[in-house]
C-alpha cells in the first residue's frame, strides 16, 4: 500500500461520489479475505487502515496461555510481559507483522471483493438519486426500440431504464435519439441493478405535466385537485384557485392555449377537459360532464346523484361507449346516473 493507493480512493470518492470511509471498509474485508485464503482461514488477524499517516497494517492477536499449543495465535506468558508488565493469562495481545505477497488466487479475492463494494456503492446512490425522482416526470434519450416487444430502452445521464409497451400512449411513435418525458413510478431494488418502473400512462403523468408548465400551478396559487385519465383517449382534470383574481382553468389554458398545447405535443391524439373543482358536490359533478350542459344534479345520501340534462346532452354527457360519464365519475367520485329531461 502506498501514496497511489489513497490518491486512487480519493480520486473516486470525487468522481463517482464513493466515499473514502466506506472503500477503506471494503480495502479491509478484501485484505482480509484474501490473507485467509492463503493462510487455511487463520481468524486471528486484524487490518488496519491509517488514512491520515496513509499507512496499512496487520495484527496478529495472540492469547496468553501457560503452555503454548498452536504459535500461529497463542503466547506464553513470559513472552507477553515483555510487551506489557500487567499481561495475564487469557489476554489477548496484538503483533504486527509482515504478511509475504499475496498468491494470485487471494489476490484475485481481494480484487474482486474491492469490485463488488464499489457496485454496491453505486447501486445504493442510484436508487437513492431514484427515490428522489419517484412520482416525478425525467427526461430520456430514446436509445434502443424493440421490434418485438415494443418496449423502448432510454437512457439517462447515469444509467438506462426499459419504457415497456403498456405503459406506452397507443399513439406513441418513437424513433431512436428522440427524447421523451417518462413519469417515475417506484425503483424496484430486488435485482442487482435497481430497475426504474416508468410510465405514460399513468394520471400522475398528465398531472406533473400541468404542474411543469403552469407557474400559477407551481406557486401554489392554483391546486390540482384530482386527475382522471383513459391514456391515449381523453383525460380530465379538476383544478381551483386559492386566489378569486386568478381563473385556475385560464391559467391551465394560458394564453391562446399555448401552455395546453405544450402539454397536448407530449401526448399526442389525447384530449383533456380542465373542469372547476367546488366543494360543493352538486357544482362539481356538473362541472365534470363537461362538455355537456347539465341542467340541475340531486345528490344522495349514498353518495350517488342522478345529474339531468336536456335531451339533445345526453348523448353528449355519457359520451362515446360511456367515457364521459365514466371519467366524470373517476373524477369527482360520486356514482352517476344520467337522466334527460
Amino acid at each position: 500500500m502506498n501514496n497511489e493507493f489513497f490518491d486512487a480512493l480519493e480520486a473516486l470518492e470525487k468522481e463517482k461520489g464513493i466515499p473514502k470511509e466506506y472503500m477503506l471498509e471494503k480495502v479491509e474485508t478484501a485484505l482480509l479475505t484474501a490473507y485467509k485464503k492463503e493462510n487455511n482461514n487463520e481468524t486471528n488477524v486484524r487490518v488496519s487502515i491509517d488514512p491520515v499517516k496513509r499507512n496499512v497494517k496487520m495484527y496478529r492477536q495472540m492469547t496468553v496461555v501457560e503452555e503454548v499449543a498452536d504459535p500461529m495465535c497463542e503466547i506464553t506468558l513470559e513472552k507477553a510481559r515483555e510487551k506489557s508488565k500487567r499481561a495475564k493469562l487469557g489476554d489477548v495481545q496484538e503483533y504486527e507483522f509482515k504478511p509475504k505477497n499475496f498468491g494470485r488466487i487471494p489476490a484475485q479475492t481481494a480484487k474482486m471483493v474491492i469490485i463488488q463494494g464499489i457496485r454496491e456503492a453505486e447501486r445504493g446512490m442510484l436508487i437513492e438519486e431514484y427515490e428522489k425522482k419517484r412520482e416525478g416526470i425525467i427526461t430520456g434519450t430514446v436509445q434502443i426500440i424493440e421490434r418485438l416487444t415494443g418496449n423502448v430502452i432510454l437512457e439517462f445521464e447515469d444509467t438506462q431504464a426499459t419504457l415497456i409497451r403498456s405503459e406506452q400512449l397507443p399513439t406513441d411513435r418513437f424513433r431512436v435519439g428522440d427524447h421523451i418525458k417518462v413519469y417515475v413510478c417506484e425503483v424496484k431494488k430486488e435485482s442487482r441493478t435497481p430497475m426504474i418502473v416508468l410510465s405514460r400512462t399513468h394520471p400522475n403523468f398528465i398531472k406533473r405535466l400541468f404542474e411543469s408548465e403552469v407557474p400559477e400551478i407551481q406557486d401554489g396559487t392554483v391546486i390540482i385537485h384530482s386527475v382522471a385519465r383513459e391514456a391515449g383517449s381523453r383525460s380530465k382534470i379538476a383544478v381551483y384557485s386559492r386566489d378569486e383574481n386568478v381563473d385556475p382553468i385560464g391559467a391551465c389554458i394560458g394564453i391562446r392555449g399555448i401552455r395546453k398545447e405544450n402539454i397536448l405535443n407530449e401526448i399526442p391524439g389525447e384530449k383533456i377537459d380542465i373542469v372547476k373543482y367546488s366543494e360543493d358536490p352538486a357544482e362539481f359533478i356538473a362541472a365534470s360532464l363537461a362538455p355537456a350542459q347539465v341542467l340541475s344534479v340531486d345528490v344522495n345520501a349514498d353518495g350517488t346523484c342522478q345529474a339531468h340534462v336536456a335531451a339533445d346532452q345526453l348523448s353528449l354527457a355519457i359520451g362515446k361507449e360511456g367515457q364521459n360519464v365514466r371519467l366524470a365519475v373517476k373524477l369527482c367520485g360520486h356514482k352517476i346516473d344520467i337522466k334527460a329531461e
